[in-house]
């Protein structure tokens, strides 16, 4: 970027004497008057003076950089002026910033966050080299500070020692702007001067820049996050030892947080990486479509899950509230506080779970851009009663959509602000909007209400074979792709107002578990003794409604125990779908027992706790009865 392009020698002076900061800001917005760059001077010096009140403008090393952005600006432009006698009463990052240079943007408002960015990124870049900062506050005059601004030695490549320490850091803050890219200069350079590899991911407005791969990840030491507000996937650091701090400690003392962060990894050094792997398939440019579309499913019910949770415990507390204390009348009438409680809970379930889904099942596509046009879409599905799968694909039309954009339009240059905070979500959310109300609308909506008025006719033999087929996806894989398919299918379900399915999976969870248990010990003699250690803990993940537990179990014998869980859990999922039980949240197995529906409570738990002890006996049989079998195999080709 050609700094000089944006400002003009009479924009520029030299050894100045200010008496406050006010004063030097008044003198710079003249500066810019004068010279044809503001259409009003007084609305831009209000707009300069309004951003100094929302923090600080002061850097580190003398260095201000007020700025404006303002539609009294005509266009992008600065000021500069070096100071004679250091300003004092510039509130600063560092406190003991003495103000020797001031930088003035002036920003039209259409243009904030991309020439605004841009700009100061550019000059916190090279402000960050002593050498050019002393350049500009030694400049003799104007013409000598103009002639300097472009004077940038190039960047040369940075090899460090094959034992250089190799540090990552993450920056982020509440703007994912100016802060956010600073902060990360700042960290880069000192790690240059310490002779340290830096490697900083930004995770700003436009997302995630610079993302960490798994190379990075694997051979990291330490990793700094700077940040004030929540890391995106911190748990891919959960193997480094870590320095916590705010987004501004860099732009203060980044050699002493790279210091620190040495210092802890030579007390504390990384684990061995269980996230990341040797090549960098997770990243999202590199995952196949199949996988997209699973993760982004995925990562949508992940989200509404604490939702529909939180929504439908309160709604049960609303419930629980009228009928123990006879409160039933206060539960009708509208404005109660009970009434209150009903709606908010309520709310929760109808209004904004779908959207929650879409917006999130987007944003697992196309980073956060996807998420305007994501609740947009959910919203969408909302208003044309398409329920669950509206939101499901309303998620994925916004998320290829985003995505799309991203490759085609990308947000450098002048316009990365404009195409950031304009088109991605102002155009996604009308495309995907008007494809959910006017295209998709009407087929979604008649095929999710035929889907709901099946699953509500769900009696006899229909219920029979639907509980079924999902016990027996259930423990197919235990907790694998088909386990999800089928977890899917009962969230959707769930989420259209019909609650049998869910109760019949979460029945079903404790089956293999349990089984597995009854099976090494009733059958001890028939199993080795690592699969009676396995054996003995996995009824108490059975009771959590853990069906993972018993993998290591089936991993040894997969032919054989394989059908014998599905066998049990489809006899659980066909007696509890038959028998009309509910569960309306995503309980964790026993834990259940307290929100089924459909029946009494007493009923309904016998019958549901009592469906997973049958399903678990019949599979508890076929284990030892096929084990047996494949040892009297065994031993009779012995012989």
């Amino acid at each position: 970027m050609k700094l000089r392009d944006l400002t003009s020698v009479r924009l520029l002076c030299t050894d100045k004497n200010f008496a406050t900061k006010q004063q030097a800001i008044e003198f710079l917005t003249n500066l810019l008057y004068k010279e044809g760059k503001l259409y009003s001077e007084q609305e831009f010096l209000n707009s300069v003076l309004e951003r100094e009140q929302l923090s600080p403008t002061g850097f580190e090393g003398g260095i201000a950089i007020p700025h404006g952005k303002s539609t009294a600006v005509k266009e992008a432009a600065f000021a500069i002026a070096t100071v004679k006698v250091p300003l004092l009463d510039w509130e600063s990052v560092n406190p003991d910033n003495e103000v020797k240079l001031v930088i003035m943007l002036a920003i039209p408002e259409d243009k904030a966050g991309s020439t605004h960015l841009t700009l100061l990124s550019e000059f916190m870049k090279r402000l960050f080299d002593n050498d050019y900062k002393h350049r500009l506050l030694n400049a003799a005059s104007p013409v000598e500070l103009w002639q300097q601004l472009d004077n940038t030695d190039e960047q040369k490549s940075f090899e460090l020692p094959g034992t250089s320490k190799t540090i990552l850091a993450v920056t982020a803050c509440p703007a994912g702007m100016a802060h956010t890219y600073m902060a990360a200069e700042a960290l880069i350079q000192a790690g240059k001067e310490l002779g340290v590899a830096v490697l900083v991911e930004k995770q700003g407005a436009n997302g995630v820049e610079d993302k960490h791969t798994n190379a990075h990840l694997n051979r990291a030491d330490a990793v700094i996050f700077a940040n004030d507000v929540a890391i995106k996937d911190e748990q891919r650091y959960s193997h480094l030892p870590k320095v916590k701090t705010n987004v501004a400690a860099p732009l203060k003392n980044a050699s002493a947080i790279i210091t620190k962060a040495i210092n802890i990894a030579e007390r504390q050094p990384a684990e061995k990486n269980s996230y990341a792997q040797t090549d960098d398939s997770d990243s999202s440019d590199n995952k196949s479509f199949k996988t997209e579309v699973k993760d982004s499913i995925l990562t949508g019910i992940s989200y509404i899950i604490p939702v529909i949770v939180a929504g439908g415990m309160t709604l049960a507390a609303a419930v629980l509230i009228a009928q123990a204390f006879g409160l039933q009348d206060v539960y009708e009438l509208e404005g109660s506080w009970l009434w209150l409680l009903r709606q908010l809970g309520g709310g929760m379930l109808g209004q904004l779970m779908i959207p929650i889904l879409s917006a999130y099942m987007a944003y697992s596509i196309a980073d956060k851009p996807g998420l305007a046009p994501g609740f947009a879409a959910g919203i969408a599905a909302n208003l044309i009663g398409s329920g669950f799968l509206g939101g499901m694909l309303g998620g994925f039309l916004a998320g290829f959509l985003l995505k799309w954009f991203k490759h085609r339009l990308k947000t450098n240059g002048i316009f990365a602000g404009f195409i950031s905070f304009w088109v991605y979500p102002v155009a996604g959310t009308l495309i995907v909007g008007a494809v959910m109300l006017f295209v998709v609308g009407e087929p979604l909506a008649w095929l999710n209400q035929a889907l709901n008025a099946w699953l509500e006719d769900l009696s006899g033999a229909n219920a029979i074979i639907l509980g079924a087929i999902i016990g027996a996806m259930v423990s197919f894989d235990l907790g694998g792709p088909v386990n999800k398919a089928a977890y899917t299918f009962c969230i959707g379900a769930m989420a259209s107002g019909n609650f049998i399915p869910y109760a019949a999976f979460a029945s079903v969870k404790m089956v293999s578990a349990f089984a597995v248990t009854a099976a090494t010990i009733i059958g001890k003699k028939f199993f080795n003794q690592q699969e009676r250690e396995i054996g003995k803990q996995t009824w108490l993940l059975g009771l959590a409604g853990i069906t993972e537990g018993a993998i290591p179990f089936m991993m040894n014998d997969p032919l054989r125990v394989i059908p014998s869980l599905i066998a049990g859990s489809a006899v659980t999922g066909a007696i509890v779908a038959s028998s009309q039980i509910g569960l309306n949240v995503p309980g964790a197995g026993i834990f259940s027992l307290a929100l089924l529906q459909g029946k009494s409570i007493f009923m309904a738990g016998f019958i549901w706790l009592g469906a997973a002890c049958v399903g678990a006996c019949i599979s508890t049989a076929l284990l030892i009865i096929s084990r047996q079998r494949k040892l009297s195999k065994e031993t009779g080709g012995e012989r």
